[in-house]
């Protein structure tokens, strides 16, 4: 795993971290054990974390540090789909359209599905996918970092890697049409983004802050659900 920075600055000191470490691997046991056993409920991961949000809300600036400070893995999903693709996300999108993108995206999620104490950065259209919102919903606990146009647009709005930001001839939008095409674009992914378990807004926090929040609100989340999971077993 790659250690994103220096996390005492981040999730309040070595004590803290270790503790949060300590706690994730006791849970990682628990999990493993319940899982091989077949019950009636469905087979969820509670430790593998899947980031979800618009481009730019933070999923993969965020996910590192986090992984790190829970001494989990982090992988962003577009990465591991241009690795098995060999070509990059707008290359996909150019030569083989969004369809083929999309197949390629359902087949990663589904080889990452089987994976547990891994922090996974998605995507921001991956829920619109019927089977890969249930695939996530399934197996993982799924985060919601939450954005608004405004910001989104102020921290996007000089990318050229963004294939649903450009125009239809591949042209350069204007700040006014990147503002309004991503609100149009949340407006549509909104509702699915909030059907995670947890949410965390991320336009007036520190990067630091954010980590500390999630990192509490995790461990608070698997603690519940493991307990719920024991008690129904």
């Amino acid at each position: 795993m790659k250690a994103a920075a220096k996390l005492s600055s981040f999730a309040g000191g070595n004590n803290r971290i270790t503790g949060y470490r300590s706690f994730f691997s006791y849970i990682g046991r628990k999990s493993t054990a319940g899982l091989r056993r077949p019950t009636s409920h469905r087979m969820k991961h509670h430790s593998l974390i899947f980031l979800t949000g618009f481009s730019g809300s933070g999923k993969s600036t965020i996910g590192p540090l986090l992984a790190n400070s829970l001494g989990f893995e982090f992988i962003d999903l577009d990465r591991e789909i241009e690795l098995a693709a060999g070509k990059s996300i707008n290359r996909i999108f150019a030569e083989d359209g969004e369809v083929a993108f999309r197949s390629l995206e359902l087949r990663t999620l589904e080889r990452i599905g089987r994976q547990e104490r891994m922090i996974v950065s998605l995507g921001g259209g991956v829920l619109e996918n019927d089977r890969c919102f249930e695939l996530i919903q399934t197996h993982g606990t799924l985060i919601y970092l939450k954005s608004s146009p405004e910001v989104l647009t102020l921290r996007l709005q000089h990318k050229t890697d963004r294939p649903l930001l450009k125009g239809a001839d591949g042209q350069k939008l204007t700040r006014e049409e990147i503002q309004q095409r991503i609100a149009e674009l949340l407006k549509k992914r909104e509702p699915r983004y909030m059907k995670a378990d947890l949410v965390l807004s991320t336009d007036a926090k520190k990067i630091g802050a954010s980590v500390e929040e999630l990192t509490r609100k995790i461990e608070r989340h698997i603690r519940r659900e493991s307990k719920t999971n024991t008690n129904e077993q």
